[in-house]
């Protein structure tokens, strides 16, 4: 399929993303948004998500949603599929690290418990939401954003890895369990992305990076977005349960 036929596959497509004020998820708003599509817009930063969502025009809305709160997912869920008139795809983005930098011993059991809670838990409550929405869509389709991190073991990160395994791990059940429904399910694996999340992340682990890539450059939130269209769009109609990490080839899976 082209780029131009797959663009023109996803206009009118009712997308929610979620962590999409910055970073990432900015970046993937902003190509569904350029390909046509309809996006709502959550996270907790609603100055900048506000800001996005004007700045894309309107065919974007932003939802203030905390991951972290059970009910919220629900509703934000709920509400951004009463917004769009349904949903036809899910992108799983919001993210905490937390963790970042500090060996396994050293992490509070509460800040385990918090990634756990965004990261795990809220992925699975959003999709729990958006399946019977997603199961009267035509082209359901669900993108779980995980890590290359888990791939490689990357050490002093230990929270934010376990938590990016799990999402592979649930990937393969959901695609199974909403299957029956019509619904794909697919993970993508980015490598360290600069984006404002990682800003923290020390210059060895970029050169650590830099100097293991197939393509020896820095990766940008734009270099993943060709991943997600292309899991939301009729071009994956067949492909579900899978992993694709796009890192330039530092992991080869």
């Amino acid at each position: 399929m082209s780029a131009a036929n797959l663009c023109a596959d996803m206009k009118g497509r009712r997308v929610l993303v979620t962590g999409g004020a910055r970073g990432l998820g900015a970046a993937f708003a902003s190509a569904l948004i350029q390909t046509g599509a309809r996006v709502v817009i959550t996270d907790i930063l609603d100055d900048a998500g506000r800001a996005l969502a004007q700045q894309l025009g309107p065919d974007a809305h932003y939802l203030s949603m905390d991951m972290a709160k059970p009910e919220a997912v629900r509703q934000g869920v709920d509400q951004a599929a009463e917004w769009l008139g349904g949903l036809d795809g899910l992108v799983n983005n919001a993210a905490i690290t937390n963790s970042g930098g500090k060996d396994m011993q050293d992490i509070a059991i509460e800040t385990w418990d918090q990634v756990m809670a965004v990261n795990v838990r809220g992925p699975w409550l959003a999709t729990v939401a958006a399946h019977p929405h997603l199961a009267t869509s035509t082209t359901g389709r669900v993108v779980n954003i995980a890590s290359d991190t888990a791939l490689w073991g990357a050490p002093r990160l230990m929270a934010y890895v376990a938590s990016k395994g799990a999402v592979m791990a649930m990937t393969h059940a959901m695609a199974r369990e909403m299957g029956a429904d019509g619904i794909t399910v697919n993970a993508i694996a980015p490598g360290l992305t600069l984006v404002e999340a990682t800003e923290y992340i020390p210059q060895d682990r970029h050169d650590l990076y830099r100097n293991g890539r197939a393509l020896q450059r820095a990766q940008q939130p734009e270099d993943v977005c060709g991943a997600v269209v292309f899991f939301l769009s009729d071009a994956s109609a067949f492909v579900s349960g899978q992993l694709l990490p796009v890192n330039g080839g530092f992991v080869m899976h």
